[in-house]
Formats: C-alpha cells, sequence, structure tokens
C-alpha cells in the first residue's frame, strides 16, 4: 500500500498524516485554513474546544524530543483529548516486546490516534499499515525521511509572516540539508504551494545525492545561495546521524554557513529567519540574528500546536465506520 493511498480516504479526506509527498496542494491549504482558525484559541481564557472530547491519543516518542512531543500534547489537550504519554524507555519494547505486540497492546485500551517518532525511516508507515482500521498515525519525525507537521507549521509561519501569495517569495534553506527529515518535508510543502524559487544551500558534504530532484536549486555558498531571498530557513547541524567527517569543525561551519546579521544584508530587506529549533548559537547563526527583529523563530513554536491541532482534528474527522 502506498502513503498516498494510506493516507488519504476514499472520499479525499486526511486518513493519516505521513509525509507531505503524499499529499496535493489543496489539502495541504486545507491544513493551513483549519490552523488559523485554531490559531486564537490560545488567546482564550479557556483555550480548549470540545472536537476530540472523548478520544484517546498515544505519544509514542522512540527518540527524545522536548518541542515537538510537548507541542503535540498540547494540541491534544486543548481539542479536548485524552492524552497518553508512553516513556519508550521505560515500556515492554525495552524489555524485547516487538513493535506491533505493543500496538496491539494499546490498541486493546481502545485509543484512537498514535503520534509516532522513531529513529528509523519508515517507522510511522509501519505502524499506520499495521493499526486497527479506525486508528489514525501522525508522524512526528522519522529517521532521515520526513517531519511533515514540522513542515506545515513552517508553511503556516511563512504565509502568517508573508501572505499566501507562495509564488512571489524566493525561499532557502540553509545547513545540514543531508540528514534532515524537516529539508525534505519543506522541499516538497514548498512546491505544492507552487513557491516561486526553493533553494538549498549547503557544503557538498550535507548534500544528498540527485539533490535537484528533490525540486530545489543547490548552492554551495551562503552569500550567492541567500542573495535576495525572502524567507531563510536554516537548519541545525544533526551531528547525531553524522557518521566519519562531514565537517573540518564547527567554527569553519559557522564561518563559512553560519548566519550572522553581515550576511544577512545579502538577503532582501525585509528578510524572515527560521529555524526549526534546537538551535546551535555560534554554529548555524549568531545570538543577534536568533534574537533578532527578522527571526520568527519562537512564532514558529506557538504555530506549531495551532497547526498540529489541525492536523490531529482532520484525521480524526471521518465519520464512525468509514475507514476507507
Amino acid at each position: 500500500m502506498t502513503r498516498h493511498s494510506l493516507q488519504i480516504d476514499k472520499n479525499g479526506r486526511l486518513r493519516h498524516f505521513l509525509c507531505i509527498s503524499g499529499l496535493n496542494r489543496q489539502l495541504i491549504t486545507e491544513i493551513l485554513d483549519t490552523a488559523e482558525s485554531f490559531a486564537g484559541v490560545t488567546q482564550q481564557s479557556v483555550k480548549k474546544v470540545p472536537l476530540l472530547r472523548g478520544k484517546t491519543i498515544v505519544n509514542l516518542f522512540f527518540e527524545a524530543s522536548t518541542r515537538t512531543r510537548t507541542t503535540f500534547e498540547l494540541a491534544a489537550k486543548r481539542l479536548s483529548a485524552d492524552v497518553l504519554n508512553i516513556n519508550i524507555t521505560q515500556s515492554s519494547t525495552v524489555k524485547g516486546e516487538t513493535l506491533l505486540d505493543t500496538l496491539r497492546n494499546l490498541e486493546a485500551m481502545h485509543v484512537d490516534m498514535f503520534v509516532v517518532r522513531h529513529a528509523d525511516s519508515g517507522a510511522a508507515h509501519f505502524i499506520a499499515a499495521n493499526a486497527a482500521p479506525h486508528i489514525s498515525v501522525i508522524n512526528a519525525g522519522d529517521g532521515w525521511h520526513s517531519h511533515p507537521t514540522q513542515a506545515m507549521l513552517d508553511m503556516f509561519t511563512i504565509r502568517r509572516v508573508k501572505g499566501a501569495d507562495f509564488g512571489a517569495l524566493r525561499v532557502a534553506i540553509v545547513g545540514d540539508i543531508l540528514h534532515s527529515r524537516v529539508a525534505r518535508s519543506q522541499i516538497h510543502a514548498l512546491n505544492l504551494l507552487n513557491t516561486g524559487e526553493v533553494r538549498i544551500v549547503a557544503p557538498q558534504s550535507l548534500i544528498p545525492a540527485h539533490a535537484e530532484s528533490l525540486g530545489a536549486q543547490v548552492h554551495h555558498d551562503l552569500q550567492t545561495g541567500i542573495k535576495d531571498v525572502d524567507v531563510i530557513i536554516m537548519l541545525r547541524l544533526q551531528r547525531e546521524r553524522m557518521q566519519g567527517a562531514f565537517l573540518p569543525s564547527a567554527h569553519e561551519y559557522f564561518e563559512l554557513f553560519g548566519l550572522t546579521e553581515e550576511k544577512l544584508m545579502h538577503a532582501s530587506p525585509d528578510v524572515t529567519v527560521m529555524h526549526p529549533g534546537p538551535i546551535n548559537r555560534g554554529v548555524e547563526m549568531d545570538s543577534e540574528v536568533a534574537d533578532g527583529p527578522r527571526s520568527v523563530i519562537l512564532e514558529q513554536v506557538t504555530h506549531g500546536i495551532a497547526v498540529r491541532m489541525a492536523v490531529m482534528s482532520m484525521a480524526m474527522s471521518r465519520k464512525e465506520g468509514d475507514t476507507g
């Protein structure tokens, strides 16, 4: 079964949310529009809506995470769902229980959704393919493959700051493209939204083979890569995924590809700076940029709640018994 047929039901609605590449422009625009309707909930005195009351959502995080896990938890609670956080380091999987056995035991508790983060690419797809028909699966990041909700919150942030016409924008993604599941999802989303120009900027050692096939222009020089761009998305160096000498040193990387106020002068005067976090200050960018007026990094975190509310509510909006 393909990711496309798994993600979208027979009526064209979201069933699972596994990757951006299996979706279409209409559906990701619907996610953005739905997130917009939830953006005001955080300003209310009671920060809840009853859409998922009586539903149970399980956070299955096989990788460490703070920002992603907590925003998923907040999103579920603001939709009035019950939330179960599984501590994998203390779960039966450590004792030898298989992933499928873990799923079956959780399904026996009559849960409704799994939010999955896993070090293996394709793990969320595997769980979605093997879960009970009534259960929805949201990919919270799998290996090097995909991080679709991060890409969507980035698109939501761009739309909030720059407007809905992505066709007028030049966007540069800078950093560790090779190991970044976020970059792959961002590129797919930007192209689905018909972005005017998508660039990836990194040293040769951090660019994947056949990078042009991703749908982006490749640059190995920061100044030319960010020249006249409207949005710069900086990426974290994925040192935990690097095997071998991809970089001479963090200092040399910062000298060549770290973002500073001086280097920002090559971009558009009203450039917006983003980062999915966590930031390695003094490596990917300096604090003057991270905390400066062009940065919307904290806004990205805030918008992540609304976007994850949108994805959860859309995936759970199928009528009872409609599993096709």
